[in-house]
């Protein structure tokens, strides 16, 4: 599996906070916070607060909305996990039983217990078109067939991600918090994002967050006091690094940034720390359970788009041959995690009064093949895939779609990734028919194709 790299000058380092192993992104000129307080040298937290200012000056919608979106990189196998076919042969069924769901008639894998439990706040969509999707997260996260994978140096074709969008007309809930941030340990094979519409929205990795909301030796927000504190101390230190023309410009919206590390608002939400030993183990101290309770928090502290994801191409199952190994060896390890992180996302944010005002999707960027290989797993599958969505204030406890008897076809209610989009957009309330505008100034739809909104989900 090739990744592809989202437009970004810097590779992603390794870093481990607190057992889990988020990963980071070398930011762009205007990345949050890119060194520490010498970070406002480029404007990058004065270029968020221009973002939320543009966003409201396109008059976004008042309500605080939200989304986290799961990544299962790899391709999550659907007859394995969400779509069960009990009644065909063993070679298509595969080597897992299913189980009856909260909601009659719904069945699930048997390694999903969790699931089946909150079947009644999820939405099980077994009909994603995936066709235009390849072995990347471009197509599905930007959820726009003609966002392809082209291996041309031109991948994507400028489009841009869902999260992308979000950063871009909705901007973040809360001063001192991005709009959209990723929590992966590869970016650039995990994530897509901004495209052509600038690397002002592209996403903010955790390890941004976590690690450069530091100011400088010397300084504390105890020492320093009042904003005028505060001001007098950076000056000092502007003139110990020269003339910056960026920090001469940022002017009113540098002074919002200073107002941000003396909050301290989006260093907290990356402190799993401050979360109970029984939060911790509800979510897992696995990858996608500490990231999970990451995004939580994240959107608490008031991000508008969160992408999660566990690993790298870890639903990649082609067989037992392979690093991921095949269905039985691959994906029964990896199950009770995912059942684990999603009932426990649910329940929390509805526990906290947040689950109408956040959409959980969970996908990956295909299905797998209806047939059981020689090496005992499924192949790539990109005519179909399932999916879950959970929150956000829709009806839910229902299936929407189905495949045949086999698995390996749309039998009912084709669901198009413009379809998603349209979705989701509406959740964030950002309208249907906003176009961003590309280098050449064309304007370019953010929904594809006629997308619209999922009217079963109303």
């Amino acid at each position: 599996m090739k990744p592809t790299a989202i437009p970004s000058p810097s590779i992603p380092q390794a870093f481990s906070p607190a057992g889990g192993d988020l990963l980071r992104i070398g930011s762009t000129r205007r990345g949050f916070l890119q060194t520490g307080l010498a970070g406002l040298a480029g404007i990058s937290v004065p270029s968020l607060f221009q973002q939320q200012a543009f966003a409201a000056a396109a008059g976004q919608a008042a309500r605080k909305t939200n989304v986290v979106l799961f990544w299962l990189s790899g391709g999550p196998s659907h007859i394995d996990m969400w779509d069960p076919k009990p009644d065909a042969p063993s070679e298509i069924r595969g080597p897992f039983g299913h189980i009856p769901t909260k909601v009659p008639g719904i069945h699930v894998c048997e390694h999903l217990p969790l699931t089946a439990k909150i079947m009644d706040r999820l939405t099980l969509i077994r009909s994603v078109d995936c066709s235009a999707s390849d072995h990347t997260p471009i197509t599905m996260q930007a959820c726009n067939p003609l966002a392809r994978r082209t291996n041309d140096g031109r991948d994507g074709g400028g489009y841009p991600s869902m999260g992308s969008i979000a950063a871009k007309f909705r901007g973040a809930n809360a001063p001192g918090i991005p709009g959209y941030v990723a929590l992966a340990d590869s970016l650039p094979a995990d994530i897509w994002g901004a495209g052509h519409m600038g690397n002002d929205f592209n996403p903010v990795s955790g390890k941004d967050l976590s690690g450069r909301l530091k100011l400088v030796e010397g300084l504390s927000i105890e020492r320093l006091g009042t904003r005028r504190a505060l001001a007098e101390q950076m000056d000092q230190w502007k003139r110990g690094i020269g003339t910056n023309e960026s920090i001469a410009s940022a002017d009113h919206f540098t002074q919002q940034a200073y107002e941000v590390l003396m909050a301290g608002s989006a260093q907290r939400a990356l402190n799993l720390d401050e979360e109970s030993p029984a939060m911790r183990d509800k979510y897992g101290r696995d990858s996608l359970g500490e990231k999970a309770l990451l995004a939580r928090r994240l959107i608490e502290a008031g991000s508008t788009f969160v992408t999660v994801s566990g690993a790298w191409g870890y639903f990649d199952h082609h067989g037992d041959e392979v690093k991921w190994g095949g269905i039985k060896k691959g994906l029964t390890p990896l199950l009770p995690s995912v059942d684990r992180t999603l009932h426990a996302i649910v329940t929390d944010l509805e526990d906290r009064g947040l689950l109408d005002s956040t959409l959980i999707l969970m996908m990956g960027e295909f299905g797998r093949s209806p047939v059981i290989n020689k090496n005992a797993g499924r192949d790539h599958w990109p005519r179909v895939m399932s999916m879950v969505m959970a929150g956000g204030g829709l009806r839910h406890g229902q299936v929407i779609g189905s495949t045949d008897k086999h698995g390996g076809e749309i039998e009912t209610r084709r669901v198009a990734p413009g379809d998603l989009a349209a979705t989701v957009f509406h959740h964030l309330g950002i309208e249907q028919n906003s176009n961003w505008i590309d280098p050449q100034g064309r304007p370019r739809p953010i929904v594809a194709e006629g997308g619209k909104v999922m009217g079963e989900l109303l």
